[in-house]
């Protein structure tokens, strides 16, 4: 059995993740237990986490220093299997520039930075912060988080601010709003997303499904 455990800290529709991991595993044929929890000993035991999370930036590292998400993930990041979701992509970051600026993680090195609210697209009109709905990523970098994933294919974001690595060399994949900014990334066992997979009809099921059967190595 394949036990994957949900981070929570209060923060993103945690159940709904839950539910798609539930039905990519069984349309996989892979024996899985979901728990949705912030319990350290169920984290620790757990093959695979997945990190995920909306809200305000403030907020969250609130709750992921209470609740020491913070040190487990630093530990755990080294045996298995992460998965990083939205604001938990985010929150993986040194810095944050959101509501004044909120010192994050640290797992990567580099910046949380806002859109530009004044940013116009090719054909003049103005761009809505947040970013909301479908976009393209771009497959910058071959992985085997995108088996069965066509390149340039559609996911689905809700943000308005976007993660700025310092190493370009952990960037996955890449979108455009106007400008190009990371939609993913991943390092050793850690595959960080900006985009919401659960959100995401068919390719975000089939990066669930990668994510099930990924042995936290990036070749393929």
């Amino acid at each position: 059995m394949t036990h994957v455990a949900v981070i929570d800290y209060g923060m993103g529709n945690l159940h709904s993740v839950a539910k798609a991991l539930e039905h990519v595993g069984k349309r996989a044929g892979i024996t899985l237990k979901v728990s949705v929890t912030s319990d350290p000993a169920v984290l620790r035991a757990a093959d695979r986490l997945v990190f995920p999370g909306v809200g305000a930036m403030r907020d969250c590292m609130a709750e992921i220093r209470r609740l020491c998400v913070d040190e487990i993930l630093r530990e755990q990041v080294k045996l298995k299997p992460v998965l990083a979701i939205c604001v938990g992509m985010q929150a993986l970051m040194q810095h944050s520039d959101e509501n004044g600026g909120v010192p994050c993680i640290g797992l990567f090195a580099g910046q949380v930075k806002r859109f530009d609210d004044h940013a116009v697209d090719q054909s003049g009109a103005e761009l809505k912060v947040p970013h909301m709905g479908w976009n393209r990523v771009r497959q910058t970098q071959a992985h085997p988080m995108w088996r069965g994933i066509a390149d340039n294919s559609h996911f689905y974001f809700v943000h308005s601010y976007y993660v700025a690595p310092d190493a370009p060399a952990v960037i996955v994949g890449e979108a455009d709003y106007p400008k190009p900014f990371c939609a993913a990334m991943a390092h050793k066992k850690v595959f960080a997303v900006q985009f919401h997979p659960e959100k995401s009809q068919a390719n975000g099921l089939q990066l669930l499904e990668n994510f099930l059967g990924w042995n936290g190595q990036a070749h393929l």
